[in-house]
């Protein structure tokens, strides 16, 4: 297996799904010749043509209607939209057009085939609008599927799930892990399962939930709590919608603790989703409130951004907090 950082899985991601499949197109704001803000779309448009991976004019409603409407004649559309804090103008696209296509038309017509790409998260000093989380918006939204990698090796398996799933996917990327994380990536075709959380570290006293590049955040809390004899059990959430409660609970029938950690907003994050999911479902099992550590309920900010985020530490002192409880 070669070496890849997240970047470059995207990228061959990409490339492997457009090889494989000629309905495969790619477009966004400079994603042609200039290969996208990030690169994540370098020498696309060189190997497989300018008709099938494209520059687009810079409206994200536009963006996103136009891979509705290609994704409904047949083709499948990977669209990029440049920072996930632009994703906002193509709300309604999203929301009432992409989510309930097939089911308003009675299954005659479907936008299964589209794929929406989007960077997102913050740790890269981007401030306000270049640094937010928004999966809880679209975890509302039923018809639609929310996917967050963690590392490369999970980018490139689960973009591919993504490109060939049979219903519209949003694909969250955690920029600030673009070239700082990598890893082994086969080079081979390969898809990962949506839908499917994975535990990545076996424990006994209490649980952690994350996705993304929190992920990495839960794993230095838990390295920190094992010094003290806290027995960590973490979980990749991988797909936010829709999510695998089943494999949560049954870890914390296990451990009789729950944590869980995202860059969003405490107010209307997805962890209250999980939280009262898993109460209903583990209440007699639990040894502790399940816990929250998350984002601050305010604007992004950019000189307090270190302030803002919820790190390994805030989750280690959480962990001890729930052990002690």
């Amino acid at each position: 297996m070669a070496k890849r950082n997240m970047l470059q899985a995207i990228n061959e991601a990409l490339d492997t799904a457009m090889a494989a499949d000629e309905k495969v197109m790619c477009f966004g704001e400079d994603v042609g010749g200039f290969g996208g803000v990030f690169r994540a779309t370098s020498n696309l448009q060189e190997k497989f043509g300018k008709a099938r991976c494209f520059n687009t004019p810079l409206v994200e409603q536009g963006i996103v209607g136009f891979a509705n409407g290609l994704a409904a004649q047949g083709s499948i559309a990977v669209a990029e939209i440049q920072f996930a804090d632009y994703i906002f103008p193509a709300f309604d696209q999203i929301v009432n057009e992409t989510a309930k296509f097939r089911y308003r038309s009675g299954n005659l017509f479907n936008v299964g085939g589209l794929t929406i790409r989007a960077p997102y998260g913050g740790g890269i000093s981007g401030g306000h609008y270049h640094s937010q989380s928004p999966e809880a918006y679209f975890a509302h939204t039923p018809g639609l599927k929310v996917v967050i990698p963690r590392n490369p090796h999970q980018a490139k398996g689960l973009l591919l799930a993504s490109i060939r799933d049979p219903d519209p996917v949003i694909f969250f990327e955690p920029k600030r892990l673009y070239r700082a994380s990598s890893g082994e990536v086969p080079e081979s075709d390969y898809e990962l399962p949506l839908g499917e959380a994975e535990v990545t570290r076996e424990g006994s006293d209490i649980t952690l939930v994350a996705w993304g590049a929190q992920m990495e955040m839960a794993e230095k809390a838990a390295d920190l709590a094992d010094k003290e004899g806290i027995s960590c059990e973490i979980i990749d959430l991988r797909t936010i919608l829709p999510w695998d409660a089943e494999t949560v609970a049954e870890s914390v029938f296990k451990t009789g603790r729950l944590l869980v950690t995202h860059e969003a907003p405490l107010t209307g994050g997805f962890a209250g989703e999980i939280a009262a999911t898993i109460q209903e479902r583990c209440f007699l099992y639990l040894e502790s409130p399940i816990s929250r550590v998350t984002g601050l309920d305010t604007p992004f900010p950019l000189t307090l951004e270190k302030e803002y985020m919820p790190d390994h530490l805030k989750i280690f002192e959480a962990i001890k907090a729930s052990v002690n409880f």
